[in-house]
């Protein structure tokens, strides 16, 4: 089967993204949320974001505005009937990718591929919540997407054969390096980096050392370009927690358990970057700890 058209859903931080990369990469794109206001914010950071690559002088004004140009607005789901692959992008909610699953299946074409970009959460129980399983499977973007190389392919157990190879040469086409994975609670990147953060938040917790220290000395001394309570931040407080929980419940060892710090930060609406707050106070000039 080949791609032409790919529907988003989700305009945020990762599925403006994912349509960035699509349409950039030569495929219409039709872009979904739940409201036209949020897919205007959505496409006002692409337009941003490919300014500043011809700005560096990585792209030109023409593959620009063609890359624009090959991006529509889908206000409902019905406007995705005609696309080839659609990737869900919803926040990492299974409760909430169900319903958005339930609400799409039935305007989408038979022959289409159904993604998610789901960090966490197992794709043979969301495929299996669908009307098309063998033709489910976990596409996972790195965040930025449109900087970040690589792609996760997860395949469920009722993925078939050519829905994969499908997805791998679209993969491919879009110039991602991708990591095949097995269907195991928060996959490969997850599962190794998520911990290590939980395990700063303890050291900040237990008064090991302060957010400035620990992000110092991670970046310093392991050469990390980021700090750990830095890239929390960055990823959202709340997608951290909710990736520790996956872990947690899903392979019931203790050693997952999210740190208490880190559901206090989410119960108080302190997220990290999206909310101007989190292991640093982003409201001035410049990033300050917040502990």
């Amino acid at each position: 089967m080949r791609i032409s058209k790919v529907g988003v859903i989700g305009a945020g931080q990762m599925g403006n993204g994912i349509a960035h990369v699509c349409a950039l990469a030569g495929y219409d794109v039709a872009l979904n949320d739940v409201s036209a206001e949020r897919i205007e914010a959505g496409l006002a950071t692409i337009n941003g974001n490919l300014a500043r690559r011809v700005k560096s002088g990585k792209l030109s004004e023409a593959e620009r505005d063609a890359a624009l140009a090959r991006i529509r607005t889908a206000l409902s789901y019905e406007d995705l009937s005609d696309c080839d692959l659609v990737i869900e992008s919803a926040v990492e909610d299974e409760s909430v990718k169900r319903k958005i699953y339930a609400a799409v299946c039935p305007h989408l074409a038979e022959h289409a591929i159904l993604g998610t970009n789901t960090s966490s959460i197992s794709i043979t129980r969301l495929a299996a919540s669908t009307d098309r399983p063998e033709k489910f499977m976990g596409i996972h973007f790195m965040n930025p997407v449109p900087v970040m190389e690589l792609v996760e392919l997860i395949r469920g157990i009722a993925t078939d054969d050519k829905t994969f190879s499908t997805v791998k040469e679209f993969t491919t086409h879009l110039g991602k390096t991708m990591a095949v994975s097995e269907d195991f609670p928060a996959f490969i990147v997850n599962r190794i980096l998520l911990p290590m953060i939980n395990e700063a938040v303890y050291t900040l917790y237990e008064g090991v050392g302060t957010v400035e220290a620990i992000d110092t000395a991670m970046k310093l001394g392991a050469r990390h370009p980021m700090g750990p309570l830095e890239l929390a931040d960055f990823i959202g407080l709340d997608t951290c927690l909710s990736i520790m929980q996956v872990l947690y419940e899903g392979l019931a060892d203790s050693k997952y358990r999210p740190c208490p710090l880190l559901v206090k930060y989410v119960e108080a609406g302190w997220l990290g970057r999206k909310t101007n707050r989190g292991f640093y106070d982003y409201r001035g000039e410049k990033p300050v700890p917040t502990r």
